[in-house]
């Protein structure tokens, strides 16, 4: 009996340093209008109805967008920005409520991206830097000549790779990558609080 016991433990020992690691759950998402269970708490929705307020649109897509997915009407709920230096991290909130969140690259050492609470001043699609000779896409100024953008691109074609996401390298812009940064200027408005810490 100790004998089958130890060649058992042989045997499935190895196997589990072999398997492959389990990957987290998706959040649970009971009527798959793309707004978690645990959000539609926050929200105050239904998790068994995709659309709360009956107004033809999902929940999660009216959340994503800033709308109330309460309120029929076009009422936008508040909408911020928090970008953690540290943490190289720009997080999108809706109604005070953590939505999405980005890597960044800020200023580096010798150029720190100013801390302090702002707003967005301008938003351009495709700033130019007479400072740098670089285009800015998604430009959105927050304070100077400081912004929140996409990766730069020179004026030769050349892109900053995403491999500086994460990495405090710009001139004190927040940079971000390719997708995210039309996902943030398309949903907010000029004057949308930003916090840098």
């Amino acid at each position: 009996m100790r004998n089958k016991l130890f060649i058992s433990l042989l045997v499935l020992v190895p196997l589990l340093f072999w398997a492959a690691p389990l990957k987290a759950a998706a959040p649970l998402d009971s009527d798959n209008d793309g707004l978690p269970d645990n959000l539609e708490l926050q929200f105050k929705t239904d998790p068994q109805n995709p659309d709360s307020d009956s107004d033809g649109f999902k929940d999660g897509a009216e959340v994503d967008w800033g709308y109330n997915p309460l309120a029929s009407s076009t009422v936008k709920l508040p909408q911020r920005i928090e970008v953690d230096l540290k943490n190289q991290r720009l997080t999108y909130f809706v109604n005070n409520i953590k939505w999405r969140e980005f890597k960044v690259s800020t200023g580096k050492k010798s150029m720190p991206t100013p801390k302090g609470t702002f707003k967005i001043k301008n938003k351009i699609v495709k700033a130019w830097s007479k400072e740098y000779k670089l285009w800015m896409p998604y430009w959105m100024g927050v304070v100077g000549g400081v912004g929140i953008h996409e990766l730069p691109i020179w004026p030769n074609g050349y892109r900053e790779g995403e491999n500086h996401l994460g990495t405090p390298v710009s001139h004190g812009c927040i940079r971000l990558g390719i997708g995210a940064a039309p996902y943030i200027f398309d949903r907010v408005a000029v004057g949308t609080e930003v916090k840098i810490y």
